[in-house]
């Protein structure tokens, strides 16, 4: 019985992971590796991501570099960040790659604070999703008798107290998500 809290809370922080990793992607107007997290390259007849075939590093706030292990693959990259709808566009500088990050436009912002709102609830959604699949698997557990109604009242409140916490956790990081968004 206590492995269900334990299971219900792992699927949150799951939920929360992805939450993290899909608003992280987005551009804010500040250099971040996690920008071209997602890019993936042919290397030796292998998809790799290029995050394992190079450094990425934040040079300053509006500019990454790259620096591939293989200098041979770097107009591959370059090609590959260009056609990636980033709206990035990179620089070779000898056997480094530099990628100077455009500040945004106020539509832009607009746009991207929508998106970022959308992947919350989503988020939100989800996590909902997984406190009714618990209480329906409480609920079928006290109708089979292998728990009285007092466990089932104290295992809901429990999960509902998970449910309250990871809502409020995924508020807390889209404001301050949007925050950046606004104030950059």
């Amino acid at each position: 019985m206590i492995n269900i809290e334990q299971e219900i809370k792992k699927k949150m922080e799951d939920c929360i992971k992805n939450f993290l990793q899909s608003i992280n992607k987005l551009r804010t107007g500040r250099a971040s590796p996690d920008l071209l997290k997602d890019i993936q390259i042919n290397y030796y007849g292998k998809k790799v991501t290029l995050e394992n075939i190079s450094n990425i590093i934040v040079e300053d706030s509006r500019t990454l570099r790259i620096s591939t292990f293989d200098s041979n693959i770097n107009s591959e990259v370059e090609k590959k960040i260009i056609n990636s709808n980033l709206g990035l566009n990179p620089i070779s500088v000898g056997k480094i790659i530099k990628i100077p990050i455009p500040p945004l436009t106020e539509e832009r912002r607009l746009d991207i604070i929508k998106v970022v709102q959308q992947i919350s609830e989503k988020s939100k959604i989800s996590i909902r999703i997984i406190r009714r699949n618990a209480n329906t698997v409480i609920k079928n557990l006290c109708k089979e008798k292998n728990i009285s109604q007092n466990e089932e009242k104290k295992y809901q409140k429990n999960i509902q107290s998970l449910t309250d916490i990871y809502i409020k956790d995924i508020d807390s990081k889209t404001e301050r998500k949007i925050n950046e968004l606004k104030n950059f």
